[in-house]
């Protein structure tokens, strides 16, 4: 009769250990096969106990653990400090930067600001301005508002750049800070080849050079029927550094965005963000229309195109 007990008392112990194993050691039995695992977001993806250490750690059950990319921020904790965004904080345009820098990280009372995505597209620039004396080896407040364009990815870096105007790389220094975007959630299953046109300035210093030149290149956007828009947003993102070094650059301002697109009847209305406006030249202007003028028409249903930025019409993109 005291066998019945042992073996019940068994059972509910062995059941236990298969019920941990599943759980806690092996949760892709609930959630699906084991992927592979290279870093943190793949690791905390799959479910695996994550260490609220900073930077977080999350361990996987051969006892490997994954620290959270924060970029530099401990490296430079005793020459600039960032309070917004903080790292792999979700972003959206624009955002408010700030935090507080040695004065010794500004010149002329600023440094530069820069937002990349994964891909290296640089989506936008602005000056963050000291909040008090900067002249000063002590900690000094910053802010800035950075506007970006529609990113490529789900994932970039902010850039805070310490102002170095003489260019001495012995001299240069940066924060580097990973964030996510708001707009662009989760891996893009689905991709399409769209054209977007850049400037060649490969024969910019002879004679009689055509300011409007352009070439066409490809782009992999993400799938969809609005190929005219996706094209746009591809070229506000720019040139990367392979076709900088081939000559072909973009002339638009970093963190434009487009704010209404309407095709109809063969006309085509584009409402751009106010970075858009902010050039001046003939030449930088005619580079401008004819990158954006040819983009969009390379679609048989564009025959004329229409510029305005924040409704305007007038004087827009004038020498």
């Amino acid at each position: 009769m005291k066998t019945k007990p042992f073996i019940i008392a068994f059972s509910v112990v062995a059941i236990g250990i298969s019920l941990a194993y599943v759980f806690i050691a092996r949760p892709v039995f609930i959630f699906g096969p084991v992927l592979p695992i290279n870093n943190f977001d793949d690791c905390a993806a799959q479910g695996f106990p994550i260490m609220e250490s900073y930077p977080r750690q999350c361990r996987v059950p051969d006892g490997n653990t994954f620290a959270e990319d924060i970029g530099n921020e401990l490296e430079k904790t005793d020459l600039i400090l960032i309070t917004n965004p903080r790292p792999n904080q979700t972003i959206e345009s624009p955002i408010l930067i700030s935090g507080e820098a040695r004065g010794f990280w500004f010149f002329e009372a600023s440094f530069p600001v820069k937002i990349f995505d994964e891909n290296d597209f640089l989506l936008g620039i602005v000056p963050a301005q000291a909040l008090g004396e900067w002249m000063t080896e002590d900690f000094v407040p910053f802010s800035a508002t950075l506007s970006f364009s529609v990113p490529s990815t789900s994932k970039g870096k902010l850039v805070l750049e310490k102002d170095n105007p003489s260019g001495l790389p012995e001299l240069a220094d940066q924060l580097i800070v990973p964030v996510y975007f708001e707009e662009i959630s989760g891996t893009v299953k689905e991709l399409m080849t769209a054209r977007m046109f850049l400037n060649d300035s490969r024969f910019a210093n002879e004679p009689y050079f055509d300011c409007s030149r352009t070439i066409a290149v490809e782009r992999q956007v993400p799938k969809t029927q609005a190929v005219a828009g996706a094209a746009l947003e591809a070229l506000l993102r720019g040139a990367t550094e392979e076709e900088i070094n081939q000559g072909f650059v973009s002339n638009i301002n970093p963190g434009v965005r487009i704010q209404k697109l309407t095709i109809k009847d063969g006309k085509t209305e584009v409402d751009f963000s106010s970075q858009m406006d902010q050039v001046g030249g003939s030449c930088r202007v005619s580079a401008i229309r004819a990158q954006i003028t040819e983009t969009l028409k390379q679609f048989p249903t564009v025959e004329e195109v229409i510029i305005s930025v924040d409704g305007r019409t007038e004087d827009i993109l004038q020498p």
